[in-house]
């Protein structure tokens, strides 16, 4: 549309096609509300409850020895944080053989150089995040004793049966004996609740030491040797010796009687 100058109109900047509704509250934080304390609904009286129940509450200690290679070189190490995960804690019932499987999880941030001379050594920080995996096997104490069933007896009956005999044999005699086209048996299964674990906590004891470091030899980022203060040195390889000791929970799920009083 043409204007009173016969010039066209300025096109106007379109609004975006969602409705922008910017947070104009000034106190975000909702106001007290009253509570009173309810009474709850209980049953009172002799129960039988099925609970978790402590069996053993053991402290392993678990010895990892590795070796650990970075993708460039490493001019040091400047933290480490370690997870404990546990993939596998089975209870090998009846026998009091705790079955252990997980690994370590371990966020390694290092420095590389990039480039230096001979007063200082300009580097980049990076991180390596590797498993660092055990399996191990240990008894453990209980605390209570693991409810387990075995399979009951089979037992195989038969059923006395009286037939005909084949000719050759007077008509009037039979054969007594058990009936062949017949099988009996009493047989049966138990299902016993399977034990798990938890983990309560973990504790590590660590020990990096560098296999390939040589004073003075300094790589950077790319492997090509660059200048350096004389003390300095690179490497990409790490023996690790490690101690993890972990506090896991041995439970099973068990029938329990409780008996409970009114104090309401």
């Amino acid at each position: 549309m043409a204007d009173k100058k016969g010039g066209n109109e300025k096109s106007q900047p379109s609004k975006p096609f969602f409705n922008y509704d910017p947070f104009k509250e000034k106190n975000a934080i909702a106001p007290k509300s009253r509570s009173r304390k309810a009474k709850p609904d209980v049953s009172y009286g002799k129960k039988i409850v099925k609970l978790p129940v402590v069996l053993a509450e053991e402290e392993v200690q678990l010895d990892i020895n590795a070796n650990i290679e970075f993708p460039e070189p490493v001019l040091e190490i400047k933290e480490i944080k370690k997870n404990l995960k546990i993939t596998q804690c089975r209870l090998l019932l009846p026998t009091n053989k705790l079955f252990i499987k997980g690994f370590v999880r371990k966020n390694i941030q290092y420095a590389t150089p990039k480039y230096g001379n001979k007063k200082s050594v300009v580097s980049n920080i990076r991180s390596l995040t590797i498993d660092v995996p055990f399996s191990t096997v240990t008894e453990v104490d209980f605390i209570n004793k693991p409810t387990f069933k075995l399979l009951p007896d089979s037992q195989e009956f038969t059923y006395f049966s009286k037939s005909k005999l084949p000719k050759g044999h007077h008509s009037s005699e039979k054969l007594l004996s058990t009936d062949l086209s017949q099988y009996n048996q009493i047989s049966g299964e138990e299902f016993n609740e399977l034990p798990y674990c938890e983990i309560v906590s973990s504790h590590f004891i660590e020990l990096d030491k560098a296999l390939d470091r040589k004073m003075g030899e300094v790589e950077n980022y790319r492997g090509e040797e660059i200048e350096a203060p004389f003390e300095e040195g690179t490497f990409t390889k790490v023996e690790e010796k490690m101690v993890v000791e972990v506090k896991i929970k041995v439970l099973q799920d068990q029938q329990v009687e409780i008996d409970s009083k009114k104090s309401w």
